[in-house]
C-alpha cells in the first residue's frame, strides 16, 4: 500500500472482509489482499471481462470495458480489474454458479509479507553516530596583517582547530592550487571540504575549498553495483535525505548475464579496460538522471560510496578478477582504500572521494557486508538469518556476537531465467496468482495491470505454490491428472497449466507452466534452502533456532512469505519475524555515506565474518537433494505446511 496516496476501506459481500488500499490499488487486488478469489486469466488488463463485481456504496474510477455492457454498468457491475477506489466502498459479490466467470465467493489463504526495515537518520543522530564520511565546514578567517602573515594553508588549519577543534589535517595538491584565490574571493570567508578517515590514527584530509559559505550544500551518492542492474541515491549529507534515485541495467550485461561471463571477458586482450568502462559509463549515466532532478551543481557532490559483489568491485575498479572462478578462489583484495573518483572516470568533482564496500570472500561481496550494515544484523542480539536472494543467494547466520557467511548458486529463475514465460518484474509480467479450488479457474495480477506477457519470480513462487495448496501438481512437481479444467493439458514439455489463454493475453501464444519450469524452479529454491540449513548445522544451531529472518534483494521484495514456506524456500517460521530491507546493497552504501562511524564498523565487522564454502561441505549435497520435493522430504522442518496441505487434500 502507498502511504503517500489517499487512501480507502473496501468492505466485500457476503463475506464481510474489509481491507484498506490507496487508490492507486485495483478492485481486484483489494479482493487478493483480502483472500478472495477472481476469475481473471488477463491479468487485470479488462480483456477476460470475468472478474465482474457490484458496486454498492461508494465511487470508483473506471471499471468498464468493452466486456461490459452499458445495461449491466447502469446496475452497477463494474470489473474489478479496472475499478479504483474514489471513496470507502461495499462491493457485493453476484450470486453467480462456481463455474461462472465472476464468481468471488471462494476464499484463499490471506498471504503475508514482510515488514519493512527502516533506515531511521534520527536513531543515528540520538546515538551520535551521524557524522559522514565527508563534510563541508564554513571558516571566517582573520585577513592578513603586518604582525600576522601566517601562510594561507596555516590559516585556515588555524581556523579549523579554533572553530571546529579539527586537527590532523592534510591538505591536497589539487586544494593547495585553489587556497590563494578563495580566500580573497570573498574576504576570507570560505567552505573547507573534509574527507574523514577510517581509523582513529588516520588523518583528515583536506580535499576541497570554496569562496563563500557552502556549508549547507552538502551532498553524496551512493551505488548499489549490481550484476544485471546498477541502481544509485542522490542524498544530501546534512538530512540524510534521498533527493533523487536512478537505475539502469549494467552496461557490461552484453557480455553476459553471470559474473563467470564477465571475468572470461575481463582476460581477454583489452577486456578488462571495456568492462571497467561499461560499468563506469552506467554509473556516470545514473548520475546524470539524478542531477537532472535536481537542482544540485555536480562540483557539489563530494563523496560517492559503492557496493557490489566482489566480482563487480574488481571489475570497476580494473582489477584483474581472473582467480574468483578459479579454485582455490583467490580475489585480489578484499579491502579497497579511499579513491578519488575522477581516477575511475567517475565523472565528479576533482576533490569527490569514492569509498569502495570491502567483501568477505570471492563470492560473498561488498553488497552482503553493506546489506549487514543497513540491516543491522550485526548489532542485534536476535539470532538473525539474512538472505540476498538472486542469481547467487548471499546468506549471512549470527548477531552482535558473531557472523558466519556463504554464497551457493540458486540460478536464473528467480529473475526469470531458464522458465518458459519467465520474465524480469516489468509491465505485464504476472506478479501474483490465485486458484480457484475447484474450477482451477486462476486469478492473474500483472505488473502494471497490463496484458500478461509472461511470469516475473515473485509470480513464479506464487503460482508454483497455489497449484501445489490445491493438488493440482504433487509434492516431486508432477500435474495431477484427471482434473475437470481444460487448463493442464499435454505441452512439448510435458504437463503443463494455461495461464493464460492467447486472446486473453499480450503475446501470440498461451502462456503456460510446465513441468519443466516447475523442476527448474524447485532446483532454485533447494538451493537456497539447502545452504541455509547446511550454514546453520556447520555452526552447530538447528534451523528452529532462528529468532530473525531478514530478506534482501529485488525479488524479496515482493515475496510472498505463506508461499516461500509452503514450496520450502524459507524455514517455517512465524511471518511476524521476517523482515523485508529492500536493496540492502544500496541501503548500507546509503548509511556509509551518513555515518563515519558505521565505515568505521564495517572493517571490524569484515575481520570477524567466517565465510563457509558450500561446496567444500560435506552434508551439502545431501541437504540439497533432500531440498528436491515440495516442501521438502523430511516433514518434520514444515509440520503446518504438511498438515495444511494434507488437511486440504483429504477436502477433495
Amino acid at each position: 500500500m502507498n502511504d503517500k496516496l489517499p487512501t480507502y476501506k473496501i468492505r466485500f459481500e457476503p463475506t464481510g472482509r474489509e481491507v484498506t488500499v490507496a487508490t492507486d490499488e485495483t478492485v481486484m487486488t483489494a479482493a487478493r489482499q483480502a483472500g478472495l478469489h477472481i476469475n481473471a486469466s488477463c491479468g487485470g488488463s479488462g480483456v477476460c471481462g470475468k472478474c465482474r463485481i457490484i458496486l454498492e456504496q461508494g465511487a470508483v474510477t473506471d471499471g468498464r470495458s468493452e466486456k461490459l455492457s452499458a445495461e449491466d454498468f447502469a446496475r452497477g457491475y463494474r470489473q474489478a480489474c479496472l475499478a479504483r477506489p474514489d471513496s470507502d466502498l461495499t462491493v457485493r459479490i453476484p450470486a453467480e454458479s462456481e463455474m461462472g466467470t465472476g464468481g468471488l465467493t471462494i476464499e484463499v489463504p490471506i498471504r503475508h509479507r514482510a515488514k519493512i526495515h527502516l533506515f531511521d537518520v534520527e536513531k543515528l543522530r540520538r546515538e551520535g553516530v551521524f557524522l559522514p564520511p565527508v563534510e563541508k565546514m564554513c571558516l571566517e578567517l582573520l585577513q592578513p596583517a603586518a604582525n600576522d602573515n601566517m601562510a594561507d594553508a596555516g590559516r585556515i588549519l588555524q581556523g579549523l582547530n579554533s572553530q571546529y577543534n579539527e586537527r590532523r589535517i592534510v591538505i591536497t595538491l589539487a586544494t593547495l592550487r585553489k587556497i590563494r584565490r578563495a580566500l580573497r574571493d570573498k574576504d576570507f570567508l570560505i567552505t573547507v571540504t573534509l574527507a574523514r578517515p577510517v581509523n582513529e590514527r588516520g588523518k583528515n584530509m583536506l580535499v576541497n575549498v570554496q569562496p563563500g559559505n557552502w556549508s549547507h550544500r552538502s551532498y553524496g551518492l551512493a551505488f548499489d553495483i549490481g550484476t544485471t542492474t546498477v541502481h544509485g541515491n542522490l542524498l544530501d549529507l546534512q538530512t540524510g535525505r534521498v533527493l533523487a534515485s536512478g537505475s539502469s541495467y549494467n552496461g557490461q550485461i552484453s557480455y553476459g548475464e553471470d559474473v563467470i561471463s564477465r571475468i572470461i571477458q575481463a582476460e581477454k586482450p583489452e577486456g578488462l579496460a571495456l568492462m571497467q568502462g561499461l560499468v563506469v559509463n552506467t554509473i556516470n549515466a545514473i548520475i546524470g538522471q539524478m542531477l537532472k532532478k535536481t537542482a544540485i551543481d555536480r562540483d557539489e557532490i563530494s563523496s560517492i560510496t559503492l557496493a557490489g559483489n566482489t566480482t563487480m568491485t574488481h571489475l570497476l575498479l580494473g582489477l584483474e578478477p581472473h582467480n574468483i572462478r578459479r579454485a582455490p578462489y583467490v580475489p585480489v583484495s578484499i579491502f579497497f582504500p579511499p579513491i578519488r573518483a575522477q581516477d575511475l572516470n567517475i565523472n565528479l568533482a576533482e576533490h569527490a572521494v569514492a569509498l569502495v564496500y570491502p567483501a568477505i570472500s570471492s563470492y560473498v561481496g561488498g553488497d552482503i557486508v553493506a546489506g549487514v550494515m543497513g540491516s543491522g544484523i550485526y548489532r542485534t542480539d536476535k539470532l538473525t538469518l539474512y538472505v540476498d536472494i538472486g542469481t547467487n543467494a548471499e546468506i549471512v547466520i549470527g548477531n552482535r556476537e558473531w557472523l558466519v557467511c556463504a554464497a551457493c548458486s540458486a540460478g536464473p529463475a528467480f529473475e526469470g531465467g531458464g522458465i518458459t514465460h519467465g520474465m524480469r518484474a516489468a509491465a505485464g509480467a504476472i506478479s501474483d496468482f490465485s486458484l480457484h479450488p475447484l474450477t482451477f479457474e486462476p486469478m492473474n495480477i500483472t505488473i502494471g495491470n497490463k496484458p500478461p506477457i509472461g511470469i516475473c519470480g515473485s509470480g513464479l513462487l506464487i503460482i508454483v505454490a497455489a497449484l501445489l495448496e490445491n493438488g493440482v501438481i504433487n509434492p516431486r512437481g508432477k500435474f495431477t491428472h484427471g482434473l475437470s479444467t481444460p487448463r493442464i493439458r499435454e505441452g512439448r514439455s510435458g504437463y503443463e497449466y494455461v495461464l493464460v489463454w492467447k486472446e486473453e493475453g499480450g503475446i501470440d501464444r498461451d502462456i503456460v507452466i510446465n513441468e519443466v519450469d516447475i523442476e527448474n524452479f524447485t532446483r532454485a529454491k533447494a538451493a537456497i534452502y539447502s545452504g541455509i540449513k547446511t550454514l546453520v548445522e556447520e555452526v552447530g544451531l538447528q534451523v528452529s533456532d532462528i529468532e530473525q529472518i531478514i530478506l534482501a534483494g529485488a525479488f524479496g521484495s515482493f515475496i510472498d512469505l505463506d508461499s516461500a514456506i509452503t514450496v520450502g524456500l524459507l524455514p517455517e517460521v512465524d511471518p511476524a519475524r521476517i523482515v523485508y530491507v529492500g536493496n540492502g546493497s544500496l541501503l548500507g552504501a546509503w548509511m556509509s555515506e551518513m555515518s563515519n562511524h558505521i565505515r568505521k564498523d564495517v572493517v571490524e565487522v569484515v575481520r570477524r565474518m567466517t565465510s563457509f564454502e558450500l561446496s567444500e561441505v560435506g552434508r551439502f549435497r545431501d541437504q540439497y537433494v533432500a531440498s528436491l520435493f515440495l516442501p521438502h522430504t523430511d516433514a518434520t522442518l514444515f509440520p503446518a505446511t504438511i498438515k495444511r496441505l494434507t488437511a486440504g487434500n483429504n477436502q477433495r
